[in-house]
């Protein structure tokens, strides 16, 4: 009775609206969108494909979609009658053209045949059956352009065609082929209930508007608007980018045995039956022995005048030893077993030189502590000044005379397992090497020796966790407490005591320098300029434990800069990841953080901090508004036109000429091969070094030669640039 009722309404417009397309386009979803207020997910959306049930009047059956149809727009009320098609180009329509009051012509934005035959097939045959009616042209499935498409595709059904990305329609080729018709253009989405009301609305106007022109006498739709625009879709915020942490490097295992083969920095010697010499390292025993440890602390507690007057011999002779030592650089690089200290040569060598050094033997050997009664494998210790086997430089070294019963061949093994936590199952000697580590109190390996004879070497891997745990804890208190440090970092803010052998064997850029002919390699005191004392602790603590252990006071940009300044990418991307949580704490507690993501985006860019940068970019992008709001200018400079050309070209010249000194040396490698920094840039800075240099500054450029000697040495320079010496800080 009331759908009886419905058309004798005085006042109550009733419109028929025809929706046609090719098939699937989403004809019969948007229909139910509009007159079952039906919600669906996208699983259900692309799952399922529901037929063409509408082709007949459904307004007579269903009460509650009698009731949503009638609306009122600008304030006339009208009662919608919605009528499904098939999409199949063979089939007959022309019973639902027939009185139609406006055509919804549907095409869908990831078919771009369906638009194609909007024009070929669709709207002619619409004027041909109904050339008065006015016809809306509406892009469907809008939710496709932004989804992710890989997983589309694994939910749709199994024979549906892929839908890729180049298949995604823009908004402007719908616009350009309604702008050819003549007739307006809208965008649905059913799974984000976007634009539905707009598209029948503005339908509903449309057939109002051709019924004005033929009913001139129905005062009631003077005030019916033309179709209005669509406001633009707001897709949904895309989620931050999640900070991937790379695999972690190696815990320096290898680097280890090597650095044991190859004794570089060594400052123990090793005398085993007055004639074996092994060079070794206070810190690798120390933390992985506590016998070591002992021994160690006791002879720095005993005897401080003569490690102090060791020391003050060695900075004496640095200037001579620079001048009368000679290092080949092809025996440097010359591969295979390391050169043995025990030859006459390299006694003769070791003597000759502290001769030519002008020392007394009795002033290069401090007293002897007698370990006799300490230990049963140790018979005494002192200091003494040795030639390096591998750098040829002359430093204090600890001597320890071991008993007679400790063989070579079972204590190398013995140091090998110390430095790496690691034991040869094929070892020959194990009885031997179960006996020295009885001798020295070593019961982990006495453990493991045990295992392997018994056949139960599947558990060692208990005991080398439990080993590994305790170096841990034990290397972090030598860092904090500065014991048996061998360098000194002179800092801006202070100094820090470090040990080259962890450092060596965990930066292949402290390797470097402490391992080439740089002249920071024979010092104990290294100056780094332009580093703060927080930002340096955390990296040494990264080196030492592989783990970031961010404080309060850390900047995460400048741990950024120091880190990509020595080349540790992993280290890199855990400052990235602590920036990234600082910054969203902030937000959550409802700071402000629009102008810090603005300073992050320029300095992440600048040192390799992609993932940051990338970060800071989502951040604007979803909060562009406000941002610019806020900093205009900010925004302003950041623009192509206001910066020079380049993969970083939110970077203006006089900037990374301020941010010069921060440049690593894998960055300046980097800028060679266009990757980093672009010439134009190098010739600024290149013109700026002629400024100084006839202006007298020669710190400018000592600083700048430190930081661009890779650089230097592959762009192209004049004839007043060439010579000069390199220091690597």
């Amino acid at each position: 009775m009331d759908a009886d009722m419905d058309y004798e309404r005085p006042n109550v417009e009733t419109i028929k609206c025809v929706v046609v397309g090719d098939n699937a386009v989403g004809k019969t979803r948007l229909i139910c969108a509009r007159a079952c207020n039906t919600t669906l997910t996208q699983y259900q959306l692309l799952a399922t494909h529901v037929p063409t049930v509408w082709a007949i009047d459904q307004y007579r059956v269903c009460q509650e979609v009698l009731e949503r149809s009638r609306d009122v727009v600008d304030e006339v009320s009208v009662s919608l009658r919605l009528w499904d098609t098939f999409g199949d180009h063979h089939k007959d329509r022309r019973f639902a053209y027939g009185r139609s009051d406006v055509v919804v012509l549907c095409f869908s934005i990831a078919n771009p045949n369906s638009l194609n035959h909007v024009k070929t097939m669709w709207y002619p045959e619409i004027k041909h059956f109904c050339p008065r009616t006015p016809v809306v042209l509406v892009g469907c499935q809008l939710d496709l352009r932004y989804a992710d498409l890989e997983a589309v595709n694994r939910a749709r059904r199994p024979l549906a065609r892929p839908i890729k990305r180049g298949d995604i329609l823009p908004p402007e080729k719908g616009r350009e082929v309604a702008k050819e018709l003549g007739i307006p253009y809208y965008e649905t989405s059913v799974f984000d209930q976007f634009g539905i009301k707009d598209v029948f609305d503005n339908a509903i106007r449309a057939a109002l508007i051709s019924r004005r022109h033929l009913q001139f006498w129905k005062s009631h739709l003077k005030k019916v608007q033309k179709p209005l625009l669509q406001a633009p879709f707001l897709p949904p915020k895309a989620p931050p980018p999640v900070i991937k942490i790379p695999e972690c490097p190696s815990t320096g295992t290898k680097e280890a045995a090597c650095l044991l083969d190859s004794p570089l920095c060594a400052d123990v010697l090793f005398i085993l039956e007055d004639q074996e010499h092994i060079f070794a390292h206070r810190i690798y025993l120390a933390t992985s022995s506590s016998k070591f440890y002992d021994l160690f602390l006791m002879e720095c507690e005993e005897s401080p005048s003569s490690s102090e007057g060791a020391f003050e011999k060695e900075k004496q002779s640095r200037d001579f030893q620079g001048r009368i030592l000679s290092v080949d650089p092809e025996e440097e690089r010359e591969e295979g077993p390391p050169r043995t200290p025990q030859t006459e040569q390299w006694k003769s060598s070791n003597k000759s030189l502290v001769e030519s050094l002008g020392l007394e033997a009795e002033d290069t050997v401090s007293e002897t502590q007698t370990l006799a009664g300490w230990s049963k494998g140790f018979v005494g210790m002192y200091r003494e000044m040795q030639v390096n086997p591998i750098s040829k430089r002359l430093g204090p070294v600890t001597v320890v005379r071991m008993d007679s019963s400790v063989q070579p061949g079972p204590f190398r093994t013995l140091l090998q397992f110390l430095y790496t936590g690691q034991l040869d199952e094929k070892e020959k000697d194990l009885m031997g090497l179960a006996q020295i580590a009885e001798v020295l109190e070593m019961f982990d390996l006495r453990m493991m020796v045990e295992n392997i004879m018994n056949k139960e070497a599947f558990m060692n891997q208990e005991i080398t966790k439990a080993f590994h745990v305790r170096k841990a804890n034990r290397i972090k208190e030598c860092l904090s407490k500065g014991t048996f440090s061998d360098v000194i970092f002179k800092l801006d803010d202070g100094a820090i005591s470090a040990h080259k052998p962890l450092l060596i064997c965990s930066c292949e850029w402290m390797a470097a320098m402490f391992g080439g002919s740089f002249v920071e390699s024979a010092n104990s005191e290294v100056y780094l300029p332009h580093i703060n004392k927080i930002s340096m602790q955390a990296v040494l603590d990264y080196l030492y434990t592989k783990q970031l252990s961010p404080n309060l006071d850390l900047d995460p940009l400048e741990l950024i800069a120091l880190a990509n300044r020595f080349c540790l990418p992993h280290l890199v991307a855990l400052a990235e990841q602590h920036a990234v949580q600082e910054l969203t704490k902030a937000a959550m507690s409802g700071m402000g953080i629009d102008g810090e993501v603005l300073s992050y985006l320029e300095l992440a860019q600048f040192h390799n901090a992609h993932q940051l940068a990338a970060w800071c970019l989502h951040h604007i992008c979803t909060n562009y508004n406000s941002v610019c709001s806020k900093f205009r200018k900010e925004i302003k400079s950041k623009s192509a036109g206001e910066t020079v050309r380049g993969p970083h070209s939110s970077i203006s010249p006089h900037l990374r000429l301020k941010l010069l000194s921060s440049v690593s040396l894998e960055g300046t490698q980097q800028a060679a091969h266009g990757k980093f920094l672009e010439t134009d840039w190098w010739s600024h800075s290149h013109a700026r070094w002629h400024r100084e240099m006839k202006a007298g500054n020669s710190l400018w450029r000592t600083r700048c030669l430190g930081e661009l000697g890779g650089l230097e040495s592959r762009m192209p320079r004049c004839r007043e640039c060439r010579g000069g010496g390199l220091s690597l800080v």
